[in-house]
């Protein structure tokens, strides 16, 4: 009798699927990069042409924010119900869509909701494209498979940063975020029609008893096909439907684990977001600058973020998840504190140091999603990946009001605020490491949450 799909997918040697996979999923991800640093790059010209203070900058922020936390928990239970390629799928449509009607709004009003559906689809996607990565991908290269994914976000920002530079630098400001937002919205309806083609993940489909299914898409993979059909659709089962929506279920048997993944994620999306939202409401008014100068900023910073994330990559299956994420975490509460002390400095000295912090904090961010994403059982990763997300952004939607109450009276306190909440981010992995916290590195999934585990 030939062993479970799960189990052969795990032992699996890396082929040219899992290439292929990884470069999917990393496009989407680079369009969600795309959206998040496109704000930032063009505050500017939307606080000139819609007469923006800087409480309905960050009210603009919070909008997506709000989105975000909606999709990645709602969508979370989605794919949890109805499989990773649907909702994989629908969220770079429905992100796309909203990104191009942006393009036109007529207001702030208009804009503000385009920006919170727009956030949806992100927030989909953080859900979504976690769980269904560390399911398709071997065991021992599940870490760097995962950060090489997350990696492609900086790879968006960049992009995202150049085209707008390009654009606010050639167009009148009016016209320019216009075009930006356009093609971003071009740039992820392409993305979704090429993820077309990606299977559903086999370990979903034998959790929800369809093992013919999950058997023949692990035989293709194993066969070294890289484009395999999609499966057919799984009729929803009593007992799914009840673990589906039962964040209850993950909390009873699990708290030690939500409690990690929400909090790493609170702490980085206090810390990252802040980090963002400081240049646009602190830098630029302070040092009068341009609203076409503010892309370079992000430039150097996505920089200092591909640095980042490969050094995570290469770090996370190598040093183990608690010493990877507890090294960057504080690298990043320091290295802010650095930051602080240079404040007081012209751009270029803060532009250099936006790019190093950006570095660590990147670097923080995708060693933190694989290593709590592995820790929930398959028919509650993307709910526990959501539910993790959904309270980060709590952060997320804060940190920007506070960013701006802060740097309001001192550049450099509102960096030490944003140290804060790197410094929580190491206490909490260093506290998950002192209580015996599993160390998943290059262990099968099923044996790091049996789906009828206890705590």
């Amino acid at each position: 009798m030939s062993a479970p799909a799960s189990t052969r997918l795990g032992q699996l040697p890396w082929s040219r699927f899992h290439t292929v996979l990884v470069l999917l999923f990393g496009l989407g991800w680079a369009m969600d990069a795309f959206e998040v640093t496109l704000i930032g790059t063009v505050l500017g010209a939307l606080r000139s042409e819609f007469g923006l203070g800087s409480n309905a900058m960050s009210l603009l922020l919070g909008a997506w924010f709000a989105g975000l936390m909606v999709g990645a928990m709602g969508f979370g239970v989605l794919a949890d119900r109805h499989g990773r390629r649907r909702v994989f799928l629908a969220s770079l449509v429905l992100y796309g869509l909203s990104t191009m009607a942006a393009a036109i709004a007529p207001g702030l009003w208009a804009l503000l909701a385009l920006r919170f559906l727009a956030g949806i689809g992100v927030g989909a996607e953080y859900s979504a494209i976690n769980a269904a990565i560390a399911e398709l991908v071997p065991s021992a290269a599940r870490g760097r498979a995962s950060a090489m994914v997350l990696n492609f976000w900086p790879v968006g920002s960049l992009v995202a940063s150049l085209l707008a530079w390009l654009a606010l630098s050639a167009l009148p400001p009016d016209l320019g975020w216009r075009v930006v937002f356009g093609l971003g919205g071009l740039i992820a309806l392409s993305a979704a029609w090429l993820r077309r083609h990606l299977p559903e993940s086999p370990r979903w489909l034998e959790a929800n008893g369809q093992t013919e299914q999950a058997a023949a898409l692990v035989a293709g993979i194993e066969a070294g096909l890289a484009r395999l059909p999609p499966a057919a659709p799984v009729p929803l089962r009593p007992r799914a439907r009840r673990q589906a929506w039962g964040f209850a279920t993950l909390a009873r048997r699990y708290p030690g684990r939500l409690a990690l993944g929400m909090l790493l994620d609170f702490a980085e999306a206090s810390g990252y977001y802040g980090l963002f939202a400081f240049l646009p409401l602190v830098v630029l008014p302070a040092l009068h600058l341009a609203p076409a100068r503010l892309p370079l900023f992000y430039l150097a910073g996505s920089l200092g973020a591909m640095a980042g994330g490969v050094a995570a990559a290469l770090l996370l299956d190598r040093w183990g998840r608690h010493r990877t994420v507890g090294m960057f975490y504080l690298a990043t509460a320091l290295g802010t504190l650095g930051f602080a002390a240079i404040t007081g400095l012209d751009a270029g000295a803060i532009m250099i140091g936006f790019a190093l912090v950006n570095l660590l904090a990147t670097g923080s961010w995708i060693a933190a999603y694989p290593t709590f994403s592995e820790l929930f059982p398959t028919s509650l990763r993307a709910s526990g990946i959501g539910a993790s997300v959904a309270f980060g952004r709590l952060g997320a939607i804060a940190a920007p009001f506070l960013v701006g109450w802060a740097g309001a009276h001192s550049m450099a306190g509102a960096l030490v605020l944003l140290a804060g909440f790197w410094a929580l981010g190491a206490g909490t992995i260093a506290v998950w490491h002192r209580i015996g916290g599993i160390e998943a590195g290059g262990l099968a999934l099923e044996a790091i949450a049996p789906e009828r585990a206890g705590a």
